[in-house]
């Protein structure tokens, strides 16, 4: 399928907003990257419901570093218990942040309706891999021991994210399985978007999408080189979890890919090995689509419908 007409346009802005600009994330230092994505961010914001409830939290993480959290509530739900869905933000864990993805939460909170936790962890090249798993083991632990002053149901919490932070939610699913005393909570299905599965090799989508569809392959190195402490580490299955050497006991999960994605062989290839293993996992393809699509409904309306689609799932999944 050909690529969503009205992405054409955008693309052609992006690139001339780089050759503006201070380039693409490969050729700028991360502070430059950061500010570029956060003015993004500004620059496609769109209607997120606004029936929802925020609060910010902060928390201490095991090196004493303070962290933040947003908690969304739906404004109109009065359940003294809510489900959750633990959010992690991309950005190749050197850009993004709980302001750049405020508009997907709120579209997942408001839509579901859930509770969702948000997960300001901390970025590299300053804290490097495994840094934002520890993070993110970290929240969990703050919301085992907060959930019930919360009022949130640690019966029903799923784990999801979008790019590197769906990297983030499978792998703490399955560290959650394979090493329960280091996680707090065990989810009981994943929600992943586009998720980074190996950052070992490329992969055919990787040269055929490479260059002109947002994300390039030269800023996946870029982001990959400022993670990892050293080239070992991306044969780590906490960098690559594709390359785990398996996946005993993992929570269902809905795989939710871009058509026009570098990421999309790896995404495919994640979902089958776990379907090889006997996991209940949906795959859906929107093959019009790039990466990062969650952020993009005021440049394709239509993304509307993708909501529509995965919170569906997040609701039946959440019920159960």
């Amino acid at each position: 399928m050909s690529l969503h007409p009205e992405l054409n346009a955008f693309l052609d802005l992006a690139q001339e907003s780089q050759a503006d600009g201070p380039g693409p994330f490969h050729l700028s230092t991360p502070a430059q990257a950061r500010e570029a994505f956060e003015r993004t961010t500004a620059q496609l914001r769109w209607q997120a419901p606004a029936q929802v409830r925020c609060s910010h939290i902060e928390f201490t993480a095991r090196d004493g570093a303070t962290l933040a959290l947003r908690v969304y509530r739906p404004a109109d739900v009065s359940a003294q218990s809510l489900p959750v869905l633990v959010y992690f933000h991309g950005g190749g864990y050197v850009v993004g942040s709980l302001e750049s993805h405020d508009g997907v939460c709120r579209e997942f909170c408001a839509r579901t309706p859930c509770a969702v936790v948000s997960v300001g962890y901390r970025l590299a090249p300053e804290h490097r891999f495994p840094t934002p798993l520890n993070d993110g083991a970290d929240a969990m632990a703050w919301l085992a021991d907060n959930a019930a002053a919360e009022g949130l149901d640690l019966t029903r919490v799923a784990f999801g994210g979008d790019s590197v932070g769906a990297t983030l939610a499978t792998v703490l699913a399955l560290q959650s399985v394979l090493e329960p005393a280091t996680l707090a909570i065990k989810p009981c299905w994943q929600l992943l978007c586009y998720p980074v599965t190996d950052a070992s090799t490329n992969s055919p989508s990787t040269e055929l999408f490479g260059e002109g569809y947002l994300l390039e392959t030269e800023t996946l190195e870029w982001f990959y080189r400022h993670y990892a402490r050293e080239a070992a580490d991306r044969l780590d299955w906490r960098f690559s979890p594709l390359l785990a050497p398996g996946y005993p006991g993992m929570p269902p999960a809905l795989i939710a890919l871009a058509g026009h994605d570098p990421l999309l062989d790896e995404g495919r290839a994640y979902a089958r090995r776990l379907q090889e293993q006997g996991l209940a996992v949906e795959v859906i393809e929107y093959a019009g689509l790039i990466h990062d699509f969650l952020r993009l409904q005021s440049v394709v309306p239509d993304i509307d419908e993708v909501y529509g689609q995965l919170t569906q799932a997040l609701r039946a999944a959440l019920a159960a």
